[in-house]
């Protein structure tokens, strides 16, 4: 007897559910529980990484996060309009500008303004100043498409109104279009800030003063002078979390407040 519709949906999520216990009883079986939990979970052994994790682990990555994403939202803004000018130039550095900041990684930018551009210029620079340039510069890549997507989003009807009005075109720009814009592209710019804020990580190659340390670089050298695995990536790792989760949410809202709008 054939199976009806429903039943064959049954069927299948049945056998769905007995291959994810499946997997997962095998994982948990074939784990070494005590070595598990000495390379994870030494919480125990974590003191003498606290409270400076926090005070200056937590608040240096947040710091460089706040001014990265600053500096790139500026040139980010300054290259979604250059991109999109009438001035041919304009949109060709602009577009050369993007393509090349995004198709490189962000760590072999970090090292470009933490060891070769001081040296260029024969100075040497605060390292929040390197992070922020190097950081920034990646970060301003992505913000700028995502301006440009935002700016040609709003209706041309809106800058056409305004001009009928007497409104120069760069205070119609300004003051219309823009935060019209931005509104627009809140949700991935609420993403590109937690990809800065895992990003500023890589902040520990540059080397830093116990003052500059970040949470990753706390972890790493916890693996290195405590007694406890990885717990102490695990620790900082949960940090970032507390950052990157409440974002998460908050770009969830932003995203269903756009979709009921456009309901």
């Amino acid at each position: 007897m054939a199976m009806t519709t429903s039943q064959r949906a049954r069927l299948s999520k049945t056998i769905q559910i007995i291959l994810f216990v499946a997997i997962i009883a095998a994982v948990v079986l074939s784990l070494d529980w005590e070595k598990t939990r000495y390379a994870f979970f030494s919480f125990e052994k974590l003191g003498p990484m606290f409270p400076d994790m926090i005070i200056v682990g937590l608040k240096n990555t947040i710091f460089y996060t706040v001014i990265s994403f600053a500096f790139g939202l500026v040139v980010g803004l300054l290259l979604a309009l250059m991109k999109m000018a009438s001035f041919a130039p304009y949109r060709w550095f602009a577009t050369a500008f993007v393509e090349f900041f995004r198709g490189i990684p962000a760590i072999l930018v970090l090292l470009a303004f933490g060891f070769g551009l001081p040296q260029a210029f024969g100075t040497t620079w605060p390292q929040p100043v390197n992070i922020m340039l190097a950081l920034g510069l990646v970060s301003s890549a992505y913000i700028a498409e995502t301006l440009r997507a935002g700016l040609q989003a709003v209706p041309k009807g809106q800058t056409e109104a305004a001009r009928s009005l007497g409104m120069p075109a760069w205070r119609a720009m300004v003051t219309i279009v823009i935060p019209q814009a931005f509104k627009i592209v809140l949700p991935p710019m609420t993403n590109e800030i937690i990809l800065l804020t895992k990003d500023s990580s890589l902040a520990f190659i540059l080397g830093a003063s116990m003052a500059q340390y970040e949470m990753t670089k706390f972890g790493r050298d916890g693996i290195q002078s405590l007694d406890a695995g990885i717990t102490p990536l695990v620790a900082a790792g949960l940090f970032y979390l507390v950052i990157t989760i409440p974002l998460s949410l908050v770009a969830r809202k932003f995203e269903s407040r756009s979709a009921r709008t456009k309901r």
